[in-house]
């Protein structure tokens, strides 16, 4: 808290009264953002209080090709960077065999947040087929099944699109009946597979804004859930999500011309909240 001083002067003639009155005011500062979170990458190996490294073949309800793994041909460290690979190499994990593997890696019971700012640091995979995304999830599904209880997206790329950027908020019923909103920022200059950008998320009470190198880029004020007032679902703690899909509805399937392998580079994330 600041105090700012104001002087009124009392213009007399006689000495009996005071010639000066001074008093405080104060005014009070809006809160600023604390680290309360954070991992540079930077260690021989993925920190495993920070992270698990999730294995599935479910396509993610997405008809995606990729079977994750815990390879380190798929989830590794390198250059101070967290990698997560997708191959074209017939990977398989108890009796499933996909033509595709790739890496997937998330947070939960390990960093869960309810508001905060989330910046990420990432280089994305360009290429037909390819879809990096940071996204969040809800750690305890409190309003429903997906995506009653929310989902948050903070970056969606398709890698044949690498001029633009995907933000979406999904909430309302279960599927099918789930809604979803959001837009896109549509680039003239900025390939996002030539370089490291940093994509970011400020989530406050009834308010979303997203961030792209520290610019806000979209804001979201309204959302609803089928099971909770506003501002259910996104009024409970949520985690993080990277991953590296491959194929889908939402990307399409790759093209002999998609390069493999393809590289979803996180150099950093950094988690504030406010006091």
């Amino acid at each position: 808290m600041r105090f700012y001083w104001k002087t009124w002067f009392a213009a007399v003639l006689t000495p009996m009264i005071p010639l000066a009155l001074v008093m405080p005011t104060v005014i009070a500062e809006e809160p600023v953002w604390k680290l309360v979170w954070d991992d540079d990458f930077n260690g021989p190996s993925l920190d495993y209080s920070k992270w698990e490294i999730e294995i599935n073949a479910f396509g993610g309800g997405n008809n995606e090709l990729q079977i994750y793994t815990d390879r380190s041909e798929n989830v590794r460290m390198e250059e101070g960077c967290l990698v997560l690979e997708a191959r074209r190499d017939n990977a398989g994990i108890a009796g499933t065999v996909r033509e595709y593997s790739s890496g997937r890696i998330r947070s939960k019971r390990r960093g869960d947040w309810k508001y905060g700012r989330f910046e990420v640091r990432a280089k994305l995979p360009a290429g037909q087929g390819l879809w990096p995304a940071i996204w969040m999830l809800p750690t305890d599904e409190r309003y429903g099944t997906w995506a009653a209880s929310g989902e948050i997206d903070i970056m969606e790329v398709k890698g044949q699109e690498p001029k633009v950027l995907w933000g979406t908020l999904h909430y309302g019923s279960p599927w099918p009946d789930n809604k979803h909103s959001g837009t896109q920022k549509h680039f003239t200059d900025i390939d996002l597979t030539e370089d490291f950008h940093t994509y970011g998320l400020e989530w406050e009470e009834g308010e979303m804004r997203w961030l792209f190198d520290g610019e806000v880029w979209q804001v979201q004020k309204e959302w609803h859930s089928d099971n909770g007032p506003f501002p259910a679902p996104f009024n409970e703690p949520f985690h993080m999500v990277f991953n590296l899909a491959v194929g889908g509805g939402f990307v399409g399937n790759p093209v002999p011309e998609t390069p493999f392998p393809a590289k979803f580079m996180i150099d950093w994330i950094k988690v504030y909240q406010k006091p």
